[in-house]
């Protein structure tokens, strides 16, 4: 019986069990954890003892894919096969396909694959899948094979074998991601990053940008373990809650209870930005101020979330690689229907809960709505600063209140819980 409970909580290692146990915190969560915080160490590491000045790009490759292939082997056993598979495919593409339908290829591969796999976690877990399992890294796959693949399309510069199992496979980014530009991974290890970036061939020390990362990863962990833990997101569909507790009380709780639980999100995508850039790399150029910006392959900003005043600068500071990833393989090349099929795809990309789709295409007429408020309604409330200011300040809450509304399923992922709260909508 522990055995089979061991093997529910995690797909990967059970070596961290004791850690579990011991903090209560899931396996499969521990796992993750010491994953990224050994990659954290791994980049210092690749940065301080395989600098590109001394070693060859060929070691450098070869040690990133390893490591990338030895972590999500911990995390997820037999399930990473899964990812390899994947990549070769979409290699197998690259290297035999023809130029001018490689990238139709890798995508309808790609995205299919992806798929068949999301629907195979629903019905094989039944809604009772793990907060961190094979699909993450897979879904950061698509995003790189993809984007390679329309890359390619333009350029026609093929990658080797080793590059492109380091550019996908590397232990960087095999976990959380993000994508990030081909040219700028190949670069940083060829030890051009700083050069092309800052017009200068000293590096600059990343020791900083880490350090303020990690403070912020901490601060998320606190606010997860206080506050989130206070407000988890399942409440908003107890029956009892929702058939007792009069409106305004329940509309709080869900505007609360979904901003907190964007923490855990912070801490994720926050301290995969500081793995890279401990490793050195992450670089986008100098500032106003004439300091180094950190900040190329960052997947989140806090403040322009937090502080959006509008659906779109919500969307456009949340999952921004993802977002890049969006707008260049979609948004930019349908012939009509922009906002529609790009959502359409940020939902099949993230899986197939039903949550998910009644997200996403909730989230088709509230950004033309916004949109459309906006480009109709602002230009009358720019006439002084205190009505700005006032215009800024009902915006905000009507922007987090619609959020609120829009990614609750998203949150609560079934179909069940997403009625009980429609109903809810209803009777008030």
């Amino acid at each position: 019986m522990e055995e089979e409970s061991v093997t529910f909580r995690t797909t990967g290692s059970a070596r961290l069990g004791p850690v579990s146990d011991f903090t209560g915190i899931p396996l499969d969560q521990v796992n993750f954890l010491a994953c990224q915080f050994f990659a954290l160490l791994a980049a210092f590491w690749f940065r301080l003892y395989l600098r590109p000045q001394y070693t060859s790009p060929v070691i450098r490759h070869a040690v990133a894919t390893i490591l990338g292939i030895s972590v999500v082997s911990f995390c997820f056993g037999w399930y990473a096969m899964h990812i390899l598979l994947l990549v070769f495919a979409c290699y197998g593409i690259l290297a035999w396909g023809r130029a001018d339908n490689i990238h139709s290829y890798t995508m309808v591969t790609a995205v299919g694959y992806l798929t068949i796999c999301q629907v195979s976690r629903v019905f094989i877990f039944n809604y009772g899948i793990l907060s961190t399992d094979f699909s993450g890294p897979l879904m950061m796959i698509t995003q790189k094979v993809t984007m390679l693949a329309f890359q390619f399309f333009i350029t026609f510069s093929k990658p080797s074998l080793l590059e492109y199992l380091s550019y996908n496979l590397n232990f960087l980014s095999i976990l959380v991601g993000p994508w990030n530009n081909y040219k700028d991974y190949i670069d940083f290890i060829e030890g051009k990053h700083a050069e092309r970036r800052l017009k200068r061939r000293e590096e600059p020390s990343p020791m900083r940008p880490v350090i303020q990362k990690l403070l912020i990863c901490a601060g998320c962990l606190l606010f997860f373990f206080t506050i989130t833990k206070a407000f988890p997101v399942a409440y908003n569909a107890d029956p009892d809650f929702i058939s007792q507790a009069p409106f305004v009380r329940r509309l709080s709780y869900a505007f609360f209870s979904v901003q907190a639980a964007r923490s855990k999100f912070y801490f994720a995508w926050t301290l995969a930005d500081a793995i890279h850039n401990a490793a050195g790399y992450g670089i986008r150029g100098l500032n106003e101020k004439g300091e180094v910006c950190w900040d190329l392959i960052s997947n989140v900003n806090i403040w322009g979330i937090e502080t959006a005043t509008s659906f779109k600068s919500f969307i456009d500071n949340w999952n921004i690689q993802t977002g890049i990833w969006l707008k260049s393989v979609c948004y930019d090349r349908v012939p009509y229907y922009h906002t529609a099929f790009t959502f359409v795809l940020s939902a099949l990309w993230h899986g197939v809960y039903p949550g998910y789709y009644f997200t996403f295409l909730t989230g088709i007429p509230v950004t033309l709505a916004a949109r459309a408020m906006r480009r109709n309604f602002r230009h009358h409330f720019l006439c002084s600063h205190w009505v700005k200011l006032a215009y800024d300040l009902v915006t905000w809450a009507a922007t987090h209140l619609a959020i609120c509304y829009t990614v609750m399923p998203f949150l609560l992922l079934a179909v069940e819980p997403t009625e009980m709260l429609l109903a809810m909508e209803l009777e008030a």
